[in-house]
């Protein structure tokens, strides 16, 4: 690569380009992995008239336009060629091999990836010989080098393990002026000796950001089709930001979608088709909430949601700098941490998502799967992630019996979280009923900073409130009068979950009367309800939270004078009895 193509790059080439080309120059490297968003359409050329090439095409046709003879290889087809020319000079210098190794492979060109190493190696070798530049583009490189312990793979699989080590690191090879790109998705994918050698750099393909969709989008747009063809209620800027996360190429099923139909988006549509492509290009591994709810959906906890409005207010502001990186969201079950948190996504203003499992029996397939999620929410931002028992889906670093596969995810994970890029941008909400067991590297400043606590309504004021909210909730409308005689009948010791399970219940039993959920109705299921009885996990769940809490107002008055040691003493003696 030439500085030429350095200063091409600067002008009108993506950045993880010249960072391909930085690395090169310098001679830090000559083989790289090229890793995230390579299978969407890469943005060349200046403001005012920009192209979207295919990754084949841009690296081919652009980056090594320079050189004397670009290579491309993947299973399915085999070897291709830059041009004719290339080919007919391969075939040569093969010919020439075939003669000393008695083969025929000039003849029929093999497809298997060690014939394939062989043959090439010689081509490469003869050319550097030469003076001659070359670029080779190893695509699907998963299916060359597995993810798995040497021990665990094929032959075929190790032996193309050697030689992408030795060409890393092969003097001649870092000598000439050759490029090695091995392509594939996710790192996680490939084989950790050749992600992890010195003399292998690592270049991630990011999804675009706002101002290349917007780019996009201009593109896109013409006389024949103009903008307002394309979308109702909204201009240009703001069809940008409301398809952060979206590739090129889903941003253009989109926008050709309301083409095709004569059909303009409006922001509803946008969102359901994010929503619907994200989802399934995560292969479900993230789901995004519903924002048809807001904080003032959720009874009591008034400390809390005051403070979580004031963080809508300041995202919407974009005063992203006072922020903290994330939330600890903890206290005992049934508090209704998820619904808050739920409902949360209807005031914040930026979407939110809930990771699902993304662990796997499989080896390697965890580590991609997490490498993918955060990909997508570095596009997605700025976004809010909710994770729902913390404590067990995190785990910690010290975690073994599975290879280190838990501690390199919780490393992945609480790196990605401490990121001050991503201050404002990525806020993380962790909820649990036990923070107790959560590793102090996820809880500290920096990561999830803030803890907010919610206790179970602890005076008939609250409890009455919530009553009546969840009755609002299921579209359940009494008269004041019977609604006050229900209250009276509340019992002192009833959790948002456990009333949420007695309206269930006379829901149910409306339903097997055939008729409308009435008085009577809900005071029979209030009647018939026992509540699971734990009183001391409860017990231990409440002081958990109250240690962990970092605002003394989000209290209960009765444990904002109780002395830390007398705290502690009371949850060691139930931690043991549980």
């Amino acid at each position: 690569m030439s500085l030429g193509i350095q200063n091409k790059i600067l002008k009108g080439y993506p950045e993880w380009a010249g960072e391909m080309a930085s690395r090169y120059l310098g001679k830090s490297a000559h083989q790289f992995i090229l890793h995230g968003n390579i299978r969407d359409k890469v943005k060349v050329g200046s403001k005012s008239s920009p192209r979207f090439l295919s990754m084949n095409e841009f690296l081919s046709d652009e980056l090594f336009a320079s050189r004397d003879a670009v290579l491309m290889y993947n299973r399915a087809t085999g070897l291709g060629f830059d041009s004719y020319g290339t080919r007919q000079n391969f075939l040569r210098t093969v010919e020439s091999f075939d003669k000393v190794s008695q083969t025929a492979f000039h003849k029929n060109l093999p497809v298997d990836p060690v014939r394939v190493a062989t043959i090439v190696e010689n081509f490469i070798m003869l050319r550097l010989a030469e003076g001659k530049s070359i670029a080779l583009i190893l695509d699907y490189a998963e299916t060359i080098i597995p993810a798995g312990e040497a021990g665990m793979t094929g032959g075929e699989d190790r032996s193309m393990l050697v030689f992408l080590q030795k060409w890393a690191q092969d003097p001649i090879f870092a000598a000439g002026d050759l490029t090695i790109v091995l392509m594939a998705e996710n790192r996680g994918d490939l084989n950790k000796a050749v992600v992890q050698h010195p003399y292998v750099a690592s270049v991630e393909v990011p999804r675009p950001g706002e101002e290349d969709r917007l780019a996009y989008i201009d593109a896109f747009t013409n006389e024949n089709r103009p903008f307002r063809s394309i979308a109702r209620g909204i201009n240009r800027k703001t069809l940008a930001k409301l398809t952060s996360g979206l590739t090129f190429t889903s941003l253009e099923g989109l926008l050709s979608m309301a083409d095709e139909h004569k059909s303009p988006l409006g922001k509803t549509e946008i969102m359901k088709f994010k929503k619907e492509r994200l989802e399934a290009e995560s292969h479900e591994l993230i789901e995004f909430l519903p924002t048809d709810r807001s904080l003032d959906d959720v009874a009591g906890h008034d400390q809390v949601k005051h403070h979580l409005r004031g963080t809508a207010e300041a995202i919407s502001r974009g005063k992203t700098d006072i922020l903290p990186m994330g939330y600890l969201v903890c206290g005992p079950v049934g508090t209704g941490k998820t619904f808050l948190v739920s409902c949360f996504a209807g005031d914040v203003g930026i979407p939110m998502v809930r990771l699902k499992n993304f662990r796997s029996q499989w080896q390697g397939v965890t580590e991609s799967n997490l490498e993918h999620i955060l990909g997508l929410l570095k596009a997605l931002a700025p976004v809010a992630v909710m994770i729902d028992e913390a404590d067990a889906y995190l785990g910690d670093r010290s975690q073994g019996g599975d290879s280190g596969v838990s501690a390199r995810v919780f490393s992945q994970i609480a790196s990605f979280m401490s990121d001050t890029r991503n201050r404002g941008r990525i806020i993380w909400f962790l909820m649990t009923a036990r923070p107790d067991l959560m590793p102090v590297d996820l809880k500290r400043q920096g990561r999830a900073e803030e803890h907010l606590v919610l206790f179970h309504p602890d005076n008939p004021e609250e409890l009455s409130k919530l009553f009546e909210l969840m009755l609002q909730r299921h579209g359940i409308r009494l008269s004041d009068d019977q609604l006050m005689q229900l209250k009276t009948l509340l019992p002192e010791k009833l959790s948002g979950a456990d009333m949420e399970a007695v309206i269930t219940r006379a829901l149910f039993l409306a339903h097997q009367k055939g008729k409308k959920v009435s008085e009577e109705i809900i005071r029979e299921a209030l009647d018939d309800f026992r509540p699971p009885e734990y009183p001391e996990e409860i017990e231990l769940q409440t002081l958990a939270a109250v240690m962990e809490a970092t605002s003394k107002s989000m209290l209960p008055k009765k444990y904002r004078e109780v002395s830390t040691k007398d705290l502690r003493r009371r949850y060691e003696e139930l931690k043991s009895g549980v």
